[in-house]
């Protein structure tokens, strides 16, 4: 798995207006991956993530993290 292109890892990402209030969400599941990435902020590790969201796959939650990646790559942006 660790051959996993960032676009194949991306491909996993879903962001749908009309669920999850158009929040960024894993494919097949109602999960944020601002949830999955706070999980891991606070110090969470990936296998204590998979057996909270036993539907998850390790991939997903590389998924999160190459999204994350993405959207930090641009231009800064003020979150405060």
């Amino acid at each position: 798995m660790g051959g996993m292109s960032d676009a194949a890892l991306l491909d996993r990402i879903v962001v749908n207006p009309d669920m999850a209030g158009g929040k960024a969400t894993i494919r097949g599941h109602r999960i944020w991956v601002s949830l999955i990435l706070g999980r891991l902020a606070d110090g969470m590790t990936v296998s204590e993530i998979l057996s909270e969201y036993p539907g998850l796959e390790e991939a997903d939650v590389r998924a999160c993290i190459a999204y994350g990646a993405r959207l930090t790559s641009g231009p800064f942006v003020d979150v405060a």
